[in-house]
C-alpha cells in the first residue's frame, strides 16, 4: 500500500463490480424472514402454553 491513490482506484473498480439484489429478491428474503419469526414465535407461545398446563397439573397434585 504504497500508493494511496492506485488504493483508492482499486476500491473503486471493486465496488462497480458488485451486484445488488433485486426488488423481488429483496422483497421475498423480507417475507420469508417476517414469516420464520412469525412462526417461531407461535411455536414458541404454544410450547409455553404446554409446559405451564403440566407445571400447573404437577403442582396441583402435589399439593
Amino acid at each position: 500500500m504504497r500508493n494511496p491513490l492506485r488504493f483508492l482506484q482499486e476500491v473503486k473498480q471493486e465496488a462497480f463490480k458488485i451486484t445488488w439484489p433485486t426488488k423481488k429478491d429483496t422483497v421475498t428474503g423480507a417475507l420469508m424472514v417476517f414469516g420464520l419469526a412469525t412462526l417461531a414465535a407461535v411455536f414458541f407461545l404454544l410450547l409455553d402454553q404446554v409446559l405451564r398446563f403440566f407445571l400447573n397439573l404437577i403442582l396441583t397434585i402435589n399439593f
